[in-house]
């Protein structure tokens, strides 16, 4: 193998790839990069065994072939050899013995490379009708959710975010116990079966990182994985097994306080109050409701702080509640709209904010008992 290529093009190819491989990876070659040239162009693969991402740098974006072939390349330092290259132009030669020499101008690497014929072959599959949705959509759905997944690996299911479809409805789901998330999708098209699956957080963490237009994505489900096609690149990962806990009851469909709220004025009092706390004393943020006056108050080793707010509420009685800041400006900042609706039910029931503007998005945070 033998071509020579613009340094941009192989290296925000081989920055997308790399996503895909762990540091905890025991199988050696899957440390690898798969570099695959034939009739349709150059292939890029990299896996760790749970996710798979290749890509294609067609042929007409290759400056010159001289012949096709395949290696794997150690993926240790590729990208910043590659960065650090001098000019535009890189050179990229298979040498025997399995390696690869990788020159630009006066620089040249003679790099040790891995048998391609150990490389596992990872069966990427397709469906006929294949989900189809914008990725735009889909980047705003893992903002506005992907955060309240646990980082807690005794229970793995909820380091995942649960993807459901009924009809043309998508809902996508996260939640740590202590808080949840929850975005609502309509498709362009409905789906011929329901579907519940479980998406390991880190891995759609690592799609967000790559798709960035308004391109559609393909979405792929199958029992085991789930695949996303994005312009020239394939993105394959597993799915967490087990069934995902039922939430549906988590969020009440009736409150007993309705406040709604400046947006803006909430997030920057929230913000104030919790400059004097810390993970000490758990991020604790005290609200207590007048008619319609909100006071939003903390108290930290270093003393208190206090601020009230206006808001409008159907409810005349005093009331009180505690919960996290950082919970609870994690889930405001996932708002887009200029007003928002807190609902309550009790200080022991969860906080459930809306957007007045928006149903689709839908934030729980339980709140901390104070007493």
């Amino acid at each position: 193998m033998k071509f020579t290529i613009d340094k941009s093009i192989i290296l925000e190819n081989i920055i997308d790839v790399v996503r895909a491989i762990s540091s905890k990876n025991i199988i050696p070659i899957l440390n690898g990069i798969k570099l695959e040239l034939n009739k349709d162009g150059l292939y890029l693969t990299a896996s760790d065994s749970e996710l798979l991402i290749k890509t294609l740098i067609t042929k007409d974006k290759i400056k010159h072939i001289d012949n096709e072939g395949i290696i794997i390349v150690q993926s240790d330092r590729i990208v910043d050899i590659i960065r650090n290259m001098p000019q535009d132009d890189i050179n990229f030669e298979v040498l025997e013995g399995y390696k690869i020499n990788i020159s630009s101008g006066n620089s040249k690497y003679n790099l040790n490379c891995y048998d391609p014929s150990e490389y596992p072959n990872i069966k990427i599959e397709e469906h006929k009708n294949p989900i189809i949705i914008n990725s735009s959509v889909i980047k705003k759905m893992v903002s506005q959710t992907v955060f309240a997944i646990s980082t807690q690996e005794l229970r793995p299911l909820l380091t995942g975010i649960n993807i459901k479809i009924t009809g043309d409805i998508l809902e996508c789901i996260a939640t740590d116990s202590y808080r949840l998330a929850k975005k609502t999708i309509k498709l362009d098209k409905a789906v011929d079966e329901d579907i519940n699956i479980v998406m390991p957080g880190k891995n759609i963490l690592e799609l967000d990182k790559i798709i960035d237009d308004e391109n559609n994505l393909e979405i792929h489900i199958f029992n085991n994985k789930i695949i996303f096609k994005y312009n020239d690149l394939i993105f394959q990962s597993n799915l967490l097994a087990g069934a995902y806990p039922n939430t549906t009851n988590l969020i009440p469909n009736e409150f007993l306080i309705i406040l709604n709220s400046n947006l803006s004025d909430f997030n920057s009092a929230i913000i104030r109050a919790a400059l004097l706390t810390n993970s000490r004393d758990k991020n604790i943020i005290k609200m207590h409701l007048s008619k319609n006056n909100l006071t939003i108050s903390s108290i930290a080793e270093q003393g208190s702080s206090s601020e009230q707010l206006e808001v409008e509420s159907n409810y005349n009685e005093e009331f009180d509640i505690s919960f996290s800041a950082r919970y609870m400006l994690e889930a405001l900042k996932t708002f887009k709209d200029e007003q928002i609706l807190i609902l309550l039910n009790g200080d022991t029931k969860p906080i459930v904010i809306k957007s007045t503007e928006d149903e689709s998005l839908i934030q729980l945070i339980l709140p901390i008992k104070t007493y």
